[in-house]
């Protein structure tokens, strides 16, 4: 990482290629987040052309320079954190040293766009659409749309800053719909849903490799092979939904199917699943993972059979996740039982990769399970497909070549 307050005007060699591109986030890698891995997979589609400008984080300076492509980072303090007064305070020098860097970068690089990693703190990349000739393209991820609606004065300078734009990326089309109907604006708009990016996993995805981690994983839990194993992966919330699953797995061994619960993740509903399970005599079923790092996750996917995720709530409350999850199964070849609810329903095409169901229909939920944990085939018909599914992928250089490619809606 180089150090920004050494940053000099150059003069552009205009037979050399320069990056033109100005990435960014009050977030990024090697913090693991969705928004975090959405923006880093952009900037992996174009190394040479962006320059990415992000909070600093723990870990940044060893990340930041095995990358092919610059990264500058602005002070984040830990004095004040967790406070309310703190968190403000921090969102107020967020929109500052993004704003004063972006401009000292500008005079290093002379780039002609700045990509707005989400609708955070849109009032920075506003007024440096005044202050620099730059054109700019603004990032939506869900909630951050209704972020700005709590205050009338934001909201007006967030649907101006979004008529200004050049383009608004959203990352699902739940996200482009809930943008239609709390803003009129006619900016070009463009859905490109994240994608897997199989480096994170650290192991090759051939078939002896993943064979070896599935019996490595059901070996430590004291899985046999023949059993079906269901996988649920996000944090331990109510609304996840994770309690269904469980409540089905008497139903299913009831109905003499050899069938296991292995769940990834940490949060404050763990007790109360633990609870069920040892009410519903199924403890010995259902395996709690704790939080398991993403290198290490693949040899959770290879020893599934079928992920689950019957996420529960509203639009808003769905309104933060993608659903990758979702899509990372269906690399491995594994099928989905999903919610259909948000923006899962861009990642799960019914009686394609997996099946939808209603969370709250009991028939439905238990249905799917049925299906899957008895037809062998449907399961792997259903992740050929996922695997299909997980590999493509829109560039986001599309958005700078209008009309060129499906993702530009309007």
């Amino acid at each position: 990482m180089e150090n920004i307050s050494r940053i000099r005007a150059t003069t552009r060699d205009k037979t050399a290629s320069y990056p033109d591109i100005l990435v960014i986030s009050r977030s990024f890698q090697p913090k693991e987040g969705g928004i975090e891995e959405y923006i880093y997979n952009r900037c992996l589609q174009d190394p040479e052309r962006v320059i990415v400008l992000a909070a600093s984080c723990s870990g940044d300076k060893l990340f930041d320079r095995a990358q092919k492509f610059p990264v500058y980072r602005w002070p984040i303090s830990q004095f004040w954190r967790g406070s309310f007064l703190g968190s403000m305070l921090q969102a107020f020098l967020n929109t500052v040293w993004s704003c004063l860097l972006a401009i000292k970068l500008y005079f290093r690089y002379h780039y002609r766009y700045i990509e707005w990693g989400h609708g955070y703190h849109f009032l920075s990349v506003l007024v440096l659409s005044y202050l620099l000739p730059i054109r700019f393209f603004i990032y939506l991820h869900g909630k951050d749309i209704f972020e700005p609606s709590r205050n009338p004065v934001l909201r007006s300078l967030f649907e101006f800053t979004l008529r200004r734009a050049e383009g608004i990326v959203c990352n699902s089309s739940l996200t482009r719909d809930e943008l239609i109907t709390h803003f009129q604006v006619e900016t070009p708009t463009y859905v490109i849903n994240p994608v897997v990016r199989v480096e994170k996993f650290g192991v090759s995805a051939h078939q002896d490799d993943l064979d070896d981690l599935r019996v490595r994983v059901r070996s430590g839990y004291n899985i046999p092979e023949t059993a079906v194993v269901i996988l649920s992966v996000g944090r331990l919330v109510k609304r996840k939904g994770f309690d269904r699953v469980i409540e089905n797995l008497t139903l299913l061994l009831t109905l003499g199917m050899d069938v296991h619960y292995i769940l990834c993740g940490q949060g404050s509903d763990e007790s109360a699943l633990r609870n069920l399970a040892n009410r519903l005599r199924v403890q010995k079923r259902v395996h709690f993972a704790g939080y398991v790092p993403e290198g290490e996750l693949a040899g959770y996917y290879a020893a599934c059979d079928i992920l689950a995720m019957l996420s529960l709530g509203n639009k808003k409350a769905l309104m933060g996740g993608f659903g990758i999850v979702c899509l990372e199964a269906g690399y491995f070849g594994k099928p989905v039982i999903a919610s259909r609810l948000g923006s899962v329903v861009d990642t799960v095409q019914h009686e394609e990769n997996g099946i939808l169901v209603n969370p709250n229909s009991g028939y439905e939920v238990f249905h799917a399970f049925k299906r899957l944990c008895q037809d062998q085939k449907l399961r792997e018909q259903l992740g050929r497909k996922g695997k299909q599914l997980a590999k493509r992928k829109t560039l986001h250089r599309s958005i700078y070549i209008p009309d060129g490619y499906s993702c530009l809606l309007t």
